[in-house]
């Protein structure tokens, strides 16, 4: 059904005129977020403020089977926020307060639309301690990481968002409002619908609030860059890295070009860039004793030359430190804006990285298009960006499609999934019969048809 002049009053009615919204720039505006170059127009955005509001919004759109789709801060990259299905588009912008730090207790419970890095500044403050650390955390918001279950460098020493959720508030897609656990650190009461709504991508419920778990907050953090002439070889020496019994807190690989690429965007000279460097590995550790990290830092760049790791370079302050993630952290914008468009997101056990980008630079070669990898290395994450000289959206593409199925099949050979950390939404749907066998599909739409009987939340993400 098509959002009538009788909806969008009653949307009014329930949080006020001046969070409806059917101007077209507006619309424009949330018709995107980060994926790929993909465009879908809703025909109403709100804005609600509580979790009440959100329940009579829905309320109506399910008895009107109206589509709706969440957002969050729209930094996504799987398509999980775009409309494409037009109806009524909920940003959860105006949730945004942080709304009690429990010291004592080491929680922290926050509405959806509060930005990742400022919850995590919150914290710090009191010395505590959020590991997930998206890319974007400067920008997107805690709710969508909630949806996608985001990682970020640090999740190979502290784990992904699934990892620190307690409890949530949640208003299902018939308007009832529910706690879906306790705020406790173990829980076996029935079944776990908070990990169940973790990574759901906002498929089976709005999140308005989330308790999070904390951590004591490291006192100090080391960071060293190692260049390699060879990407495999770099690739290779991730795996030995843990086999030597370290657990960095963070492990990163970027390829030379898409190093080229952001260090030119930012007008940046932190880092080499000579043509005889073909990749780098970025690596931190942390932890309340420098005496033992600097032994552990030393240990590790020994066992860099085994791998043909050249000269390291250690960061000597903040300052450094701060320039060397900023590069990292920025990839992705810097090679999206000069045509690298399409982006996956497959993970692998860490030891077959190398037979991974051996199998991306192959398919490159086989069909015309040019990669660049880079990613969380330490847990075998790889965002691999395509730039196809004719192809620049992979979703509805017939020729991308085919091509992507075989990467993921080289990925399900490898033991591997086809995303990580950003999600099914549209993009990596037509893919998951690859790694999904047709009794677990059946379940997930069981579990949807369970929380969403006349499926409009979201609907056709994940599967159609």
């Amino acid at each position: 059904m098509k959002v009538t002049a009788e909806h969008i009053q009653a949307f009014k009615n329930i949080i006020g005129e001046s969070y409806v919204f059917i101007d077209d720039e507006t619309l424009d505006f949330f018709s995107r977020d980060e994926t790929e170059k993909l465009q879908f127009i809703p025909e109403v955005v709100v804005k609600p403020k509580t979790a009440e509001e959100i329940s009579a919004i829905l309320k109506i759109c399910n008895k009107d089977l109206l589509p709706v789709t969440p957002r969050g801060a729209g930094t996504g990259l799987s398509g999980g926020a775009l409309p494409h299905l037009g109806g009524v588009l909920i940003s959860s912008e105006r949730m945004n307060a942080i709304i009690h730090l429990d010291e004592r207790n080491l929680q922290v419970t926050t509405e959806p639309g509060v930005i990742t890095e400022v919850l995590q500044n919150a914290v710090k403050e009191v010395n505590l301690f959020y590991p997930p650390d998206p890319s974007s955390k400067g920008s997107c918001f805690i709710g969508g990481n909630i949806a996608e279950n985001s990682g970020g460098p640090k999740a190979v020493k502290y784990g992904v968002v699934k990892d620190y959720v307690l409890n949530l508030e949640v208003v299902l897609p018939t308007g009832e409002i529910i706690w879906t656990g306790a705020n406790v650190l173990k829980n076996v009461t029935g079944y776990n619908l908070t990990q169940l709504m973790v990574g759901s991508e906002g498929t089976l419920g709005i999140v308005t609030k989330i308790v999070l778990r904390l951590i004591p907050l490291p006192k100090f953090d080391l960071l060293m860059l190692v260049p390699f002439a060879s990407l495999e070889k770099a690739s290779e020496a991730v795996s030995a890295i843990f086999r030597a019994g370290f657990t960095p807190s963070a492990l990163e690989l970027v390829e030379i070009d898409a190093l080229k690429i952001v260090s030119k965007m930012v007008d940046s000279h932190a880092v080499p860039v000579n043509d005889d460097i073909a990749a780098h590995l970025i690596v931190e550790v942390d932890g309340n004793n420098v005496d033992v990290l600097m032994n552990e830092m030393e240990q590790i760049a020994e066992l860099m030359v085994e791998y043909e790791g050249g000269e390291v370079f250690f960061a000597d302050d903040s300052t450094q430190k701060e320039e060397l993630w900023k590069l990292r952290r920025r990839c992705a914008e810097a090679v999206k804006s000069v045509g690298y468009t399409i982006e996956e997101d497959t993970v692998v056990p860490r030891a077959e990285l190398p037979k991974l980008i051996k199998g991306v630079k192959e398919l490159g070669k086989q069909y015309g298009f040019h990669a660049v990898c880079y990613g969380h290395a330490g847990d075998g994450n790889l965002h691999i960006r395509i730039n196809h000289p004719t192809i620049k959206n992979s979703h509805n593409n017939v020729e991308m499609t085919n091509i992507l199925r075989e990467l993921f099949k080289i990925v399900k050979g490898l033991g591997g999934v086809v995303t990580g950390e950003h999600g099914v939404g549209l993009i990596q749907k037509p893919y998951m019969d690859i790694v999904c066998d047709s009794p677990n599909i059946q379940i997930m739409r069981a579990i949807k048809k369970a929380f969403d009987p006349n499926n409009i939340l979201n609907a056709g993400k994940i599967f159609d």
